[in-house]
C-alpha cells in the first residue's frame, strides 16, 4: 500500500523555523511531482509549494522567500520554514500524484491523487 507519512510539525514561536518531511513509502519510482498544502484553521486547504521534475517550483505569494520546497532522489519531500508567522498554523499536508487515482486537487503544475496524513504546525506570537 502505497503511503505518504509526513513529519517534523509541531510549536514554535513567532521568527522560528521548522523542517516538514514527507516520505513516500510502497512505491518504487515516486513522483515527478509533489506539493505542500495547509489548511488554517476555518480555512479551506490551499496549496502552498509544489515541485515538477525536480526543478519547476511553484510557491504561494503568502510562503515566497520564507519557505522552500525540495525532494532528494530518494522520493523523500521537504518544506523548510523559516520565518514563522502565527498565520502559518496549521495542518500541513504532502501531496503526490502517482497515478493511482482520480486527482482530487490541482495546484502549481499539477493535480494530485494521493496525500499524507498531515502534520501540525502552531506557530505563537
Amino acid at each position: 500500500q502505497v503511503q505518504l507519512v509526513e513529519s517534523g510539525g509541531g510549536s514554535v514561536q513567532a521568527g522560528g523555523s521548522l523542517k516538514l518531511t514527507c516520505a513516500v513509502n510502497g512505491h518504487q519510482y515516486g513522483s515527478r511531482c509533489m506539493a505542500w498544502f495547509r489548511q488554517a484553521p476555518g480555512k479551506e486547504r490551499e496549496g502552498i509549494a509544489s515541485i515538477y521534475m525536480d526543478s519547476d517550483i511553484t510557491y504561494a505569494d503568502s510562503v515566497k522567500g520564507r519557505f522552500t520546497i525540495s525532494k532528494d532522489n530518494k522520493n523523500t519531500l521537504y518544506l523548510q520554514m523559516n520565518s514563522l508567522s502565527p498565520e502559518d498554523t496549521g495542518i500541513y499536508y504532502c501531496a503526490a500524484d502517482l497515478g493511482l487515482a482520480i486527482r482530487t486537487e490541482y495546484w502549481g503544475r499539477c493535480g494530485y491523487d494521493t496525500w499524507g496524513q498531515g502534520t501540525q504546525v502552531t506557530v505563537s506570537s
